[in-house]
């Protein structure tokens, strides 16, 4: 891997994450007052989920390209 991919896919993470608040900034912050009160574990789940699903297509990207 080279670096230029890292920065790359750090660039893309950047877009990807503004995109609803620059779309939606009022639902945008509800959802982030919802996260707010969600408890660790439940937290920890869904990124812990997030991460084996990026992995995965990852994985795919890799294999298949």
């Amino acid at each position: 891997m080279l670096w230029t991919d890292l920065l790359a896919a750090l660039a893309l993470v950047l877009v990807i994450e503004g995109l609803l608040p620059f779309a939606n900034p009022g639902g945008w912050r509800r959802m982030v007052l919802m996260v707010a009160r969600m408890d660790d574990r439940t937290l920890r789940f869904v990124g812990l989920s997030s991460i084996i699903v990026g992995l995965a297509l990852l994985t795919l990207v890799r294999m298949f390209v």
